[in-house]
């Protein structure tokens, strides 16, 4: 997996979905991230020190290309709207789906 910026990675990311048009699909992962790369230790072992604030990782797959950022709270709302003006301008191949009609109760 690819660590980059959050600039780089939304380059990147762009590079995925030009390739994914032909075939296969981009998968993404946002979730919190608290910093620590190591797992929670064992009993009797010291704690981790929990953060003073949380993260947020980004984690995006296109075959056996892996690419990940971490984004700081202050930046979240500048990145977001890249990510949404992104995700609007590639995500045009989307299968248009069809109405279900239900059937209405007749009145006696």
């Amino acid at each position: 997996m690819v660590f980059l910026e959050n600039d780089m990675f939304l380059v990147e990311l762009t590079r995925l979905f030009e390739k994914s048009r032909l075939s296969g699909s981009v998968t993404l992962t946002i979730k919190r991230f608290n910093g620590h790369n190591k797992p929670v230790p064992r009993k009797g072992r010291p704690p981790l020190s929990t953060p003073s604030e949380f993260l947020c990782l980004v984690r995006a797959a296109f075959r056996s290309k892996k690419i990940s950022t971490v984004i700081h709270s202050k930046d979240v709302n500048k990145f977001q709207q890249a990510y949404w003006n992104l995700l609007k301008t590639n995500i045009n191949g989307l299968k248009k789906l069809k109405k279900v009609k239900s059937a209405k109760p007749k009145a006696h």
